[in-house]
């Protein structure tokens, strides 16, 4: 699926229409009313108790209040320690320049809404499908699809340099080795749901894709311990089917791509050829019999883009 962005009105390549920005749910909080006596009756003994600690236990406490609002000592230093690691991995691994290290997750995941132009006639209250999530935070998300090359220093670059990924994937080429994978998650990589045999799935009927999605929702729970929240059809295509079996599998969610990755180059499925806050970004478990570099080169490239342009790589599971 390709999807180009204009100004002002967007377009899709091979998919849909156009693309409006996901809104970001707002929360609101309300104030206590003030000036009441029986508000003013209250804080005085709170007031009395307060000047009766001191000022250096006040002192104490703006400073532990300062702290928590900037991370604390603790967490700064503990972060400055990560980054030097990363640093040390990057060089290791051949980066350019040291993967940036992505801000806290929310602490409410944003609302996730179809993307504009890739809703289904009747979808309502089926899971969003959706390319980019709404944040304002210079961030991308690195997703892996199918499962085909088992490359062991992928699972050890990936974690020396801390950088999180999904994987989506399909039974057909992980059966032969679902220890590689068990590997991954046990790293901390959410493993999703790619179907089982990768069809074409609005060319099936609703039991058939019933038994693709499903079937390997089943296979995934049995195999690595849970059942997963997160879907990609192959190809990207999808139907009013494909979301309604999902749906009743317990899937919540359908998440695409704004770019693709390779070992030699990106290419970008929007007008300006370009990162935007929120994108996902898509690759695949290959090797050199099929790609022009490793798995390993597709990650220093893919990197090294995504850090030129000042964005750093968080964890898709943290925001949707």
């Amino acid at each position: 699926m390709q999807l180009v962005r204009q100004k002002g009105k967007l377009r899709a390549y091979r998919a849909r229409a156009a693309l409006v920005p996901l809104v970001v749910a707002a929360l609101g909080s309300g104030c206590a009313a003030e000036g009441s006596p029986e508000a003013t009756r209250s804080a005085r003994p709170a007031a009395e108790k307060e000047a009766q600690r001191g000022p250096e236990a006040q002192q104490q406490d703006a400073r532990k209040a300062r702290e928590a609002a900037g991370g604390g000592p603790a967490r700064r230093g503990k972060a400055a320690l990560s980054q030097k690691a990363r640093a040390a991995a990057a060089k290791k691994w051949g980066l350019k320049q040291t993967p940036l290290a992505a801000p806290p997750p929310p602490a409410v995941k944003p609302r996730i809404t179809t993307r504009k132009g890739f809703e289904v006639t009747g979808g309502e209250g089926l899971p969003p499908v959706f390319t980019t999530v709404p944040t304002k935070e210079k961030i991308v998300f690195l997703t892996i699809d199918d499962g085909a090359e088992k490359d062991p220093e992928l699972l050890r670059m990936m974690s020396d340099l801390r950088i999180p990924y999904s994987a989506f994937l399909s039974d057909y080429v992980i059966n032969d080795d679902y220890g590689y994978f068990e590997k991954m998650r046990d790293s901390g990589v959410a493993l999703h749901n790619h179907t089982l045999n990768h069809p074409y799935l609005p060319g099936l009927s609703y039991s058939q894709q019933k038994r693709e999605i499903c079937g390997q929702q089943d296979k995934l729970e049995k195999r690595y311990g849970s059942r997963p929240r997160l879907m990609r059809p192959p190809y990207g295509n999808y139907n009013k089917d494909t979301l309604r079996v999902a749906k009743k599998c317990g899937i919540k969610a359908v998440p695409l791509w704004a770019s693709e990755a390779f070992p030699d180059h990106m290419e970008w499925r929007e007008w300006d050829r370009d990162l935007h806050p929120g994108d996902i970004i898509l690759t695949h478990f290959r090797g050199e019999d099929e790609w022009e570099g490793s798995m390993p080169d597709m990650i220093r490239r893919v990197m090294q883009t995504v850090t030129e342009k000042g964005y750093a790589v968080a964890k898709l599971e943290d925001y949707v």
